[in-house]
């Protein structure tokens, strides 16, 4: 399905106010998930970036509690959020 309906196509296809209104609160939802799933992105990449160990051990938990909390609000799933940390804790280890 492509989301980059104008708005004028969207209020065609609604027949009723609560179609409109569910329209309109998927799009801000969905800007939100974007949002926080991109900062979530941008993080990850950011700490495996990283070569000095101290700095990413510390950079870590700020991304763990980031990764619960966006798998708490089903923004990514739970499993996703499980091996992202897992993956971000062996990647540190091997640090030197």
């Amino acid at each position: 399905m492509d989301y980059n309906h104008n708005k004028e196509s969207l209020i065609k296809m609604a027949n009723h106010k609560s179609s409109l209104k569910r329209i309109r609160q998927d799009r801000k939802k969905q800007l939100h998930n974007k949002f926080y799933a991109k900062s979530m992105r941008v993080a990850v990449r950011k700490l495996r970036a990283m070569t000095n160990k101290e700095e990413a051990a510390q950079l870590y938990p700020s991304v763990q509690k980031m990764l619960d909390k966006l798998a708490k609000t089903n923004i990514i799933h739970k499993n996703k959020a499980s091996n992202l940390k897992s993956s971000l804790c062996s990647h540190i280890s091997k640090l030197a």
